[in-house]
């Protein structure tokens, strides 16, 4: 790819000339400016002069899953923003349906020597997941943090919330209401996440309602996918069972499940309530304004770039995880347990 000037100029905010100082290697620049050049060049796309494929000191990739969950954009806000405050750029890099995976994106980002790598929600949270994919990272000398996930095999520092107080948190409020009757709607068995919140789940259920495990997996436990569609779904499985409340494992998710409600002829929260996770954007301003389990976005997103720039400067932490309590968030899709619920009615033809 022909090199332009010009376009490097406009990007990094310099002239021509010092532009071109900069790629003939000239020693007549200041390196903020020289760092400016060599960022504009990789946000740019251009490969790098051999004699400049030093590791940038200003770059840094953060790896994300779609975007369509406003949870991820707000994470990668809060960490693009630290990083900026910190003088680095960051190049965020997202995964979707039929693009690249995240080890294409690895690759991506290495080539343009990164200072390093913030992952959010990736492989790491995969139980069926090769993890070797990280250690030969570790080996190629690239910093990384890991967020939302959790392996004993990865040598690295993770970032993740309390999924397990949250549940004790979400179910908490809802036997304070009277319901005895919750269910759990969440994403595929072989997330860490997901593990995790059942874990919280089945203990919360068991400590405060005295339901034995064996019933609260089979009967109130549902599966799904993380969207709308998904929540949906799970909460028509989990009305089908009985329930008079759902938590669910997505504010998405919980969104699904007051449409669920609602084409079964019920009102929410008069006659079932939800309770959603993460305490997305927007979400205090849906009908009703939803309940939800607030993650800690905002702490957990500067740890992550806290934590990387000290592996970057030479002081890693230890293999451990760091935890942040989340925070419940109460609002109007839950209310007092119906005294008797009417029979859900058969969704209307055609929905």
């Amino acid at each position: 790819m022909t090199i332009r000037l010009a376009d490097i100029a406009v990007q990094a905010g310099v002239s021509e000339a010092t532009v071109s100082r900069v790629l003939n290697g000239k020693p007549s620049v200041a390196a903020g400016t020289r760092q400016s050049v060599l960022a504009a060049l990789d946000v740019l796309g251009y490969e790098r002069p051999l004699r400049l494929r030093q590791r940038s000191e200003g770059l840094v990739g953060l790896i994300t899953p779609e975007l369509e969950n406003p949870i991820f954009p707000a994470l990668a806000q809060v960490i693009g923003q630290a990083l900026t405050r910190q003088g680095y750029t960051p190049v965020l890099a997202t995964q979707t349906p039929g693009g690249s995976t995240e080890d294409e994106l690895t690759e991506m980002l290495v080539d343009r020597a990164v200072a390093g790598i913030i992952y959010v929600s990736g492989l790491h949270a995969d139980t069926t997941a090769d993890m070797e994919r990280y250690g030969r990272l570790r080996a190629e000398g690239v910093p990384f943090v890991l967020v939302d996930g959790f392996s004993p095999k990865v040598q690295a520092p993770f970032i993740s919330p309390d999924d397990r107080a949250a549940m004790t948190l979400a179910v908490a409020h809802l036997v304070s209401l009277g319901h005895t009757r919750v269910g759990l709607a969440v994403g595929p068995q072989r997330f860490v996440p997901v593990q995790r919140k059942i874990e919280g789940f089945v203990r919360a259920m068991q400590e405060q309602l005295g339901m034995p495990t064996g019933a609260v997996h089979a009967e109130l436990i549902q599966h799904s996918l993380y969207s709308l569609e998904g929540g949906q779904a799970a909460a028509t499985a989990l009305l089908g069972r009985g329930c008079t409340a759902v938590v669910c494992a997505s504010d998405m998710m919980a969104l699904g499940a007051v449409r669920a409600a609602r084409q079964h002829g019920l009102r929410v929260p008069r006659d079932f309530s939800v309770v959603g996770f993460d305490d997305s954007t927007l979400v205090a301003f849906t009908d009703p304004p939803l309940t939800t389990i607030r993650k800690p976005v905002p702490a957990m997103g500067q740890a992550a770039v806290r934590t990387l720039l000290e592996e970057i400067s030479g002081t890693p932490a230890p293999h451990s995880e760091f935890v942040f309590m989340p925070e419940l968030v109460v609002r109007g899709s839950t209310a007092s347990v119906p005294r008797r619920r009417p029979a859900p009615a058969e969704p209307p033809t055609g929905t």
